[in-house]
């Protein structure tokens, strides 16, 4: 029995002392060193490590298929300066009293400030610095729902875009909100 613990002690210490190193941070023998330290990739990134070779192009994920859109995203192809063309967008959430509630919600928190609660550009900012339009003047009143996304999307003149802040569902919310301050 005593020939056993010391081959048992003599083994721990023997596993404890490889373990150690004159280097203070290193860690010494590791089990599984990747567990602990793993090594970052960059997505959709070229690498020339052949370990990371997953693909013909050696990219680290995998490309999405073209055309392809992401679950519960809307597409918007439109640049900043497509204004005239976007004009031609049709709203694709549906105007029901839910939604025309949420957009005038939204509008309370990011319109308000500057065009007024009833859209005559009478807000708190509006009033400081003037030239924010009437949603019911002549050159804003028939511009289309595209039109008016286009503007929140990309921003216009003074006004910035607001595309980081909202989504864009929540954008088109607001147009069809911003619709019916056209019509008073």
């Amino acid at each position: 029995m005593k020939k056993v613990f010391n081959i048992t002690f003599t083994l721990a210490i023997t596993l404890l002392i490889a373990s150690c190193g004159k280097d203070s941070s290193s860690t010494g023998v590791e089990f599984a060193p990747n567990m602990y330290v793993s090594i970052p990739l960059e997505g959709l990134s070229q690498t020339s490590d052949a370990v990371f070779k997953y693909n013909k192009n050696n990219m680290t994920m995998r490309e999405p298929v073209g055309g392809t859109i992401a679950r519960g995203k809307m597409p918007y192809i439109y640049s900043l300066e497509d204004l005239d063309s976007a004009a031609n967008v049709q709203n694709p959430v549906l105007l029901t009293d839910e939604s025309l509630n949420q957009g005038k919600e939204l509008y309370g928190r990011f319109c308000n400030h500057c065009h007024n609660s009833n859209g005559d550009g009478q807000g708190l900012v509006g009033i400081k610095y003037l030239g924010v339009p009437k949603y019911n003047s002549k050159a804003i009143k028939d511009k289309s729902m595209g039109h008016v996304f286009h503007v929140i999307t990309y921003g216009k003149g003074r006004m910035g875009a607001h595309a980081s802040q909202l989504s864009t569902e929540e954008r088109w919310k607001i147009t069809h909100y911003v619709q019916t301050l056209q019509k008073q």
